[in-house]
């Protein structure tokens, strides 16, 4: 069952696929037409599940599901997984890839691998104030507060000893 994003609670479980690239309006328009089409028939074991998406800075696909009702089951999430998949296909973007970091650079969003987030936090082109999108959340609150945050606050943190 689709649900606008912003209605979703709190404690609601996200999940957050970043794109090694960003994507064009039309890349959007489509993920989001596929989302829309995805969540309005996503269920664990025959129960509808409520879930809501939303699509940030042409870069983030970031799913949740209020799990009050029903809770994601593993054939559920495989599902989404599969869908998530198919938009990478589709649109030759990588989105499942976890080896890899997304921060501000300046206004702009750069997107790295972690060996080269590595290098530059050695050589100080990153610092402990570089926000950086830490995609490890949890939930919906998690992901409002949480979300874009200085590496010092992150994962992240332990690379710039």
């Amino acid at each position: 069952m689709l649900t606008d994003f912003t209605n979703l609670p709190d404690d609601s479980r996200v999940w957050i696929y970043q794109a090694n690239r960003k994507l064009t309006d039309d890349e959007v328009s489509l993920i989001e037409e596929k989302a829309k089409f995805f969540l309005t028939q996503w269920t664990a074991h025959g129960a509808n599940l409520e879930a809501g998406f939303e699509v940030k800075y042409n870069r983030f696909i970031v799913i949740g599901l209020n799990q009050e009702n029903a809770s994601a089951s593993g054939c559920s999430i495989d599902a989404s997984v599969h869908f998530i998949q198919e938009i990478e296909n589709e649109i030759d973007v990588d989105l499942m890839d976890k080896m890899n970091v997304t921060y501000y650079n300046g206004e702009h969003i750069a997107h790295k691998s972690l060996i080269d987030f590595r290098k530059m936090a050695k050589n100080k082109s990153v610092s402990p104030n570089t926000v950086v999108f830490n995609n490890l959340v949890n939930t919906k609150a998690e992901y409002k507060e949480n979300w874009e945050v200085p590496a010092k606050e992150s994962w992240h943190n332990r690379f710039l000893a």
